[in-house]
């Protein structure tokens, strides 16, 4: 497979993404999937906006597997069939804001979806625990992107770099199937983008944000570069890096929630974004911040590839330690803050 072979997938979904917008807008309105300002303590936008993300990017992906029929195997099917559950119960939390405990089992079922059709983690050999693990990535990255959407375009552009890498390296591991779906869904958040960036006219909404974060769990998991001769020992991190954003923002705000005993599903303004715009950055560089930690983090993933396995590991290990160093640096900036943070909040 050459590169130029996914453009077609890129520019249709592209293209449906950016025409299709007005009306899954409109849709969003008549559907009473609004996100009214005030409502939280961390919607500070404006208007009543829309969510209609989820409808755009479902729409954009369906049209390259309608039109354009690439080929579904490799447990594909699952994937897409998680996916629409996924956007569905997004879809219902968007209208009725459900109870964590049942967007938790709507995420669960997602993830039952892809262990039938044949995607599920393959590392310890021991089922269960291959089974926990598969759960756990799932769930902690479907949830990831949608605690990482904290400002326009901010997970779209997030989205849209890590399926950019993955295009490439599952390309490289000569699995087309998974190379044509991130082409898709590149396209879509790329379409996306014109109508979330700031000021949005839409927002991705839980359920676009959480079909993000699923469907590239899912191309994360049904990675499998040892077809290309790799081996599992140097590759099991790579989609770690290339989703480490979204993780990261992930593991700070649940650990500074845990420390403050605040529940964790609760808005708030603790975010990556939100500490980077307290330290001093405007809004528009805490985004761009984030999305070059990202491309760096997809840029290091692609050349450890070419790394003996024992200085990848350890290159991996590292970045991973100045994470946690840098978890515990932004929660202390943020605890000499608390007061400002609690009367923002309150």
């Amino acid at each position: 497979m050459r590169l130029a072979d996914l453009f077609p997938s890129i520019l249709l979904s592209a293209s449906v993404s950016v025409i299709s917008a007005p009306a899954f807008i409109w849709l969003s309105k008549r559907m009473g999937l609004i996100d009214r300002p005030g409502t939280a303590p961390h919607k500070a936008h404006s208007l009543p906006t829309p969510m209609a993300g989820g409808m755009i990017l479902a729409a954009s992906i369906g049209a390259v597997y309608l039109l354009l029929q690439p080929p579904v195997g490799g447990g594909l099917a699952g994937v897409l069939l998680g996916g629409a559950w996924v956007l569905l119960w997004g879809m219902l939390d968007d209208r009725f804001d459900l109870h964590p405990v049942v967007k938790l089992a709507a995420q669960a079922g997602a993830t039952a979806i892809l262990v039938l059709g044949g995607v599920q983690v393959l590392v310890t050999r021991v089922p269960w625990l291959d089974l926990a693990i598969t759960a756990l990535w799932v769930v902690g990255l479907t949830n990831a992107f949608n605690f990482v959407d904290s400002m326009d375009g901010l997970a779209l552009g997030l989205g849209a770099i890590a399926a950019a890498f993955f295009m490439l390296v599952t390309m490289d591991a000569a699995q087309p199937e998974l190379a044509n779906l991130s082409a898709a869904i590149l396209g879509g958040a790329i379409g996306a983008f014109l109508y979330n960036a700031h000021p949005a006219k839409t927002f991705l909404g839980d359920s676009g944000a959480q079909l993000l974060g699923f469907l590239l769990s899912a191309v994360g998991i049904a990675y499998v570069p040892a077809q290309a001769g790799l081996p599992q020992e140097l590759t099991w991190f790579t989609p770690i890096l290339v989703m480490g954003v979204p993780i990261f923002d992930m593991v700070l705000v649940v650990y500074s929630r845990w420390r403050r005993g605040r529940p964790v599903f609760a808005g708030g303004t603790d975010h990556t974004y939100h500490r980077l715009h307290a330290l001093g950055l405007d809004s528009t560089r805490s985004v761009l911040a984030m999305q070059l930690a990202g491309i760096f983090l997809g840029l290091v993933a692609f050349v450890l590839l070419d790394v003996p396995v024992l200085g990848a590991n350890l290159a991996f290990g590292t970045i991973v330690g100045l994470g946690l160093v840098l978890v515990f640096l932004l929660e202390r900036r943020g605890t000499m803050n608390d007061d400002a943070l609690t009367e923002e909040e309150a």
